[in-house]
Formats: structure tokens, sequence, C-alpha cells
């Protein structure tokens, strides 16, 4: 048995009580003690050559686990269970909003859908519409307003709470 192979089997344990004891998590505790045997395999020449070999494994591994606190995606959580928000329409509103969107010219209504129904970037309108940028968010604008002066008889039945 190499030398390395049993330097990690005698102090395997050891590393991860003190990984533990440093991030409170089992999972990463054991993370923390495979990254850092790995380290110390790597640089094992260096490693071997040190007067307290211990004490180097526990020094490597409290750099590691500061390497990994530092690591922004060690503070994210990642959510159960995402749901997206139950809108309700009523029918007579969508109704509204469709004669209202049908009384625009089709590239203007072409645009609206685009950027607000299915949500589309303004680069992405452009590129499947073949029109410049510019003409996306300058029109978008104008149909906005056309919209909002259709609908403003409408305007308690769209913001009532």
């Amino acid at each position: 048995m190499t030398d390395f192979a049993r330097f990690a089997r005698d102090s395997k344990q050891r590393l991860h009580s003190s990984a533990f004891q440093l991030c409170r998590d089992w999972h990463l505790a054991q993370d923390l003690t495979q990254t850092t045997l790995t380290k110390l395999f790597l640089s094992w020449d260096r490693a071997a050559d040190t007067e307290n070999l211990s004490a180097y494994a526990q020094k490597v591994l409290f750099r590691t686990y500061l390497d990994h606190r530092r690591r922004r995606s060690s503070t994210e959580a990642t959510p159960g269970e995402l749901r997206e928000p139950v809108y309700t329409m009523d029918a007579d509103l969508r109704v509204t909003m469709m004669g209202a969107l049908r009384q625009l010219p089709a590239r203007d209504r072409a645009i609206v859908v685009l950027r607000y129904f299915a949500d589309h970037s303004v680069e992405e309108v452009a590129a499947e519409l073949d029109v410049p940028i510019t003409v996306v968010k300058s029109q978008t604008r104008r149909s906005l307003i056309k919209l909002k002066h259709m609908l403003l008889c409408e305007r308690p039945t769209l913001f009532a709470a």
C-alpha cells in the first residue's frame, strides 16, 4: 500500500469529523473531505515532506472550506417546488382585450402579442418580424398608448381588485 493510501485510510474519519464541525452538514463534510484528500494526493510529494502531515491536512481542509464559503453558490438555496401563480381573467375582460388588439394594425398587434403574450425579448421580436430593434421599441410604446386609450372606458373593470 502506498504512503498516500495509508494516510488517507487512517485520517479520513478525523478529516470528516473536522469538516462536519466546520460546516454542520454531513454531505458537505463528505465533499470537503474528498476535496481535501484530492488536493493532498495531487501535491503528495510536497505534503509528505512536511513535519506534521495531519496538521497540514487540517490546514488544507480549512482552506477548502473557506474556498467553498466564498463561492456564491454555497449560499444559494433551491426552493422545493415552484408554482406558477394562477391568473384568472373574466371572460368579458378577455373579449374586450382581444377586441382592442384587433383594432391595432397587423404589425403592431404582432409586436404586442409577441412581447407580452408570448414573452419574447425585443431582440427576438425584431428577428422574427425582420425589423430593426428601434422599430419594435417605438411601435410597442405607441401600441400600448393606443390600447390604453381604447380601454380607458374599461379601466374600472381592468384594474378591479
